[in-house]
């Protein structure tokens, strides 16, 4: 067992030195929630400083031995308007905090644990709703040691083994309390007045945990709603800038098309009357190029659409029986390589007109 520490400081280091140790001596808890275990624990020592957190084995029903985190001092109980101080034990198992602590009433060596007790069993082991419903991540240390004050403040689970004396003040440590008072029988009224209220306490605390488990689903429906809409919200974004880009491309394309609309036009009302006073007409000299480029892509766009008859010419005659199969394969090989050079050579050629075009345009 690892004594407690003394001071608020020496805890928090306390705390931290053994939630990050590493080895065989280390506690076996969740390494994603030890920051929320030590949270707990420094809330715990806050609100109720008698309660020290210290290390020491615990052995499970099996027989298994470990070394776990404990809360133990006295929690407050108020009793007939006097204040008095119940020993107890909170053992944090290896699943807290997903699931609950175990708590043990701790009676000194002159208490008795009060048999029958309805949240108390005689080995001194706790039962309370808080403890059954408890909820991750919500439900705390701090909350518990209520939840106790509470319960026990209806019925105090010990007494003295002395006979009865006026009660302790409340600062001294494990005073011996008047728990005599439950030895004398109380009339049938005040009976049937505790059992009522206990009743209607018990009913208010489920319905607030009910209560706190819906809003904690509505919670989590209203996250998860948060994330769709947040992924739909780039997904439009996303389409958005894509119709954007898009819409840029095609002015760009449109202003190439009206550029070279106006070329065709001014070259239709130059040559227009021309044909009658030309007479017989070289077809390879009508069309007059402005630079090199644009002969160069006319001369590759004429060769690719001659291949392109002679390859039709060559399926008709091989069809007919006209050219043999060998003569043929050797043809269409042939000139399926020139036409792809060709091909490769206009696509070429169109990218530099376009750069062309698009500085010009820049210029303007």
């Amino acid at each position: 067992m690892v004594p407690p520490p003394s001071n608020p400081q020496e805890v928090q280091q306390f705390l931290s030195s053994v939630l990050s140790q590493r080895g065989p001596n280390s506690v076996p808890y969740d390494e994603s929630t030890k920051w929320l275990i030590r949270q707990h624990l420094l809330n715990l020592i806050s609100s109720h400083p008698s309660l020290t957190p210290k290390t020491a084995t615990f052995i499970h029903n099996d027989g298994r031995s470990v070394n776990l985190l404990q809360s133990e001092g006295t929690i407050p109980m108020p009793y007939h308007g006097v204040t008095y101080n119940i020993p107890v034990i909170i053992w944090l198992l290896e699943s807290y905090p997903r699931h609950p602590p175990c708590v043990y009433v701790n009676p000194t060596a002159d208490m008795i644990i009060k048999r029958p007790h309805a949240h108390v069993t005689p080995s001194g082991l706790v039962s309370l709703p808080y403890l059954q419903n408890w909820v991750y991540p919500s439900s705390n240390l701090v909350d518990l040691v209520s939840e106790l004050s509470a319960a026990f403040a209806c019925d105090p689970p010990l007494y003295s083994r002395r006979p009865p004396q006026p009660p302790p003040p409340a600062d001294q440590s494990f005073p011996p309390s008047p728990y005599h008072h439950v030895q004398r029988p109380d009339d049938a009224a005040e009976v049937y007045k505790k059992e009522a209220v206990n009743k209607m306490v018990e009913m208010v605390r489920n319905d607030l945990v009910s209560m706190r488990r819906d809003g904690e689903a509505e919670a989590e429906e209203v996250l998860s709603l948060q994330g769709v809409l947040r992924r739909r919200e780039e997904e439009i974004s996303r389409g958005l800038k894509e119709m954007v880009e898009e819409k840029e491309t095609l002015e760009q394309e449109l202003q190439v098309i009206s550029m070279n609309t106006e070329v065709l036009d001014s070259w239709v009302r130059e040559n227009r009357g021309k044909s009658k006073t030309l007479g017989d007409l070289d077809v390879d000299d009508a069309f007059e190029c402005v630079d090199v480029l644009s002969k160069q892509m006319l001369e590759c766009t004429a060769l690719d659409l001659a291949i392109e008859d002679a390859v039709y010419s060559l399926d008709k005659s091989f069809r007919d029986g006209v050219v043999s199969f060998d003569q043929y394969l050797r043809n269409v090989r042939m000139l399926s390589r020139e036409q792809f050079f060709q091909r490769a050579t206009g696509s070429k050629v169109r990218a530099a007109q376009m750069e062309a075009q698009v500085a010009m345009i820049a210029e303007c």
